[in-house]
């Protein structure tokens, strides 16, 4: 992977990513392939929103710095949380964490008013807009994954909220609107980390690092400082260059669970080092397209694709469940053997991954010539008495073969008009053609296909029973057995010889 991995980040466009009609165009299959490798190697990717929402995330951040720095330095008992696992999905409002000295503001359409509950707070501006185009391109760029790993189309649909949502529904997904460090918040004594990047002191919380359970979080900061670690263990910088239009999208636990690992999730941590300098901390827009709580996750979409799914992912996990759950990193991390999300391109040019298959020379393998007449009888059949039928306006319905047998030697059968007016071969029963014994199976295609016993002599005259032939085990036996023992030796030495090649 280190040879053909990306040198940074992966950047790419979120109108490169959006799926349409027919087969995928080029630039869709390299945008996918980029956004695959660098969450490959980097556990994130940078994501070009659309120019003209540049102005939205600017003017969403400076509301939020506004919002923030007008909060009281001491938070009340009641706006502290600590990461409650069972407030998972009902988290709304502003609350606090004092020790990641980091202050939140959720929006989540459904519980979150979109107007000011009172007259002395206003939330920050934008969220219902910034809310409506991240979480579509969430959803645009967990299909992307999803094209990568040749699952079928929006294969998470049943496992995410409406859209648009119905009425009196509260919406899973989460707009987080975060600000980390404030230096007028107070909330709590801080001990950080230092560790030593390129060179450089950066400091850290005392929570060295973190994993969200979303299936895809995206984050737009005003200030560069998220540290996610890669495919070797580093810890990279990944929003130290982005445009006024560009977000970090990176997985989370519950895309890890739903594809059987081989999304693996970020690891990551925030710089607060040199934040105490501004007067607004850092802030951040975080989007998380989370799965519905009543629903489960489960590797079946995998399966149906042809992966492998180990013996921990197989059993589904209900999403509540799951998010109050707690997940030791080391043991996400620190596994050598599981599957990673790292296909090669396939020779056409085509994303999908590259799956073990059965060994194939490239030629086609003979069938047995019973097989085979039997499928040239089924081609006749629709090809040439199909068409003759619905010309003259007859409906096909085929006898019985024990009762046709005494119909072909008489006039008043219910079958003779119809076998009259198609034409169809005196002394072959009239019944379909695929259950014609092979001696009439002939006579059925050359009543139809005149000459087609001189075309096709591919040994038809060994499964013939009406030709006379030495016995092979005896004059002992009756004639029906010894033809049925002969046609089972002819597929015998047909599968035998298919065994052949393909080992050759």
């Amino acid at each position: 992977m280190a040879g053909n991995g990306l040198p940074s980040l992966g950047r790419v466009k979120l109108s490169d990513l959006i799926p349409s009609e027919g087969l995928p165009s080029d630039s869709y299959k390299l945008s996918v392939s980029t956004l695959s490798q660098s969450l490959a190697q980097y556990s994130a990717a940078i994501i070009q929103l659309a120019p003209t929402d540049a102005a939205l995330l600017r003017s969403s951040l400076e509301s939020a710095r506004l919002y923030f720095n007008q909060r009281p330095s001491y938070p009340t008992s009641d706006m502290i949380h600590t990461n409650d696992s069972r407030e998972w999905c009902k988290t709304s409002g502003y609350y606090s964490d004092p020790q990641l000295w980091q202050e939140t503001y959720d929006f989540r359409p459904g519980l979150t008013p979109t107007e000011p509950n009172n007259e002395m707070e206003f939330p920050p501006a934008g969220l219902v807009d910034i809310f409506s185009i991240i979480g579509k391109a969430a959803r645009d760029i967990l299909d992307a994954i999803s094209f990568y790993l040749n699952l079928r189309s929006s294969p998470f649909t049943e496992i995410l909220d409406n859209v648009p949502m119905r009425n009196r529904e509260i919406s899973s997904s989460v707009l987080s609107i975060c600000c980390h460090a404030r230096p007028s918040f107070q909330g709590a004594q801080h001990h950080n980390l230092t560790t030593e990047e390129d060179g450089q002191l950066v400091m850290f919380s005392e929570h060295e690092h973190q994993v969200d359970k979303s299936l895809i979080s995206l984050v737009k900061s005003d200030k560069a400082g998220l540290y996610i670690r890669d495919f070797h263990g580093h810890w990279v910088l990944v929003d130290g260059d982005l445009g006024p239009q560009e977000a970090i999208v990176y997985p989370g636990l519950a895309l890890y669970q739903a594809t059987a690992g081989y999304v693996s999730p970020a690891l990551y941590r925030t710089e607060i080092g040199n934040l105490p300098s501004s007067m607004f901390g850092r802030c951040s827009l975080v989007f998380k397209l989370m799965p519905k709580s009543m629903t489960s996750l489960n590797c079946s979409e995998m399966r149906a694709a042809g992966h492998g799914v180990e013996p921990q992912f197989q059993i589904p996990v209900p999403v509540d469940d799951f998010m109050q759950r707690s997940h030791p990193t080391d043991q996400l991390f620190n596994r050598h053997n599981f599957p990673s999300f790292n296909f090669p391109v396939a020779q056409d040019g085509s994303m999908k991954p590259l799956l073990r298959r059965r060994k194939n020379n490239g030629r086609c393998k003979p069938l047995p010539p019973s097989k085979r007449l039997r499928l040239e009888a089924q081609r006749v059949l629709k090809q040439r008495v199909q068409d003759i039928a619905d010309k003259k306006g007859i409906k096909l319905r085929f006898c019985p073969l024990k009762e046709c047998e005494s119909h072909i030697h008489t006039l008043d059968s219910p079958c003779a008009n119809i076998r009259l007016e198609i034409g169809w071969p005196p002394g072959v029963p009239f019944v379909h053609p695929h259950d014609l014994p092979n001696k009439a199976k002939i006579g059925f295609l050359e009543a139809y296909e005149p000459g087609w016993t001189a075309t096709n002599d591919m040994e038809l005259s060994l499964i013939d029973p009406g030709q006379p032939r030495p016995s092979i085990l005896g004059n002992g036996l009756p004639q029906d057995v010894l033809d049925l023992m002969l046609k089972d030796l002819q597929e015998m030495k047909a599968i035998v010889e298919n065994m052949i090649e393909i080992n050759k």
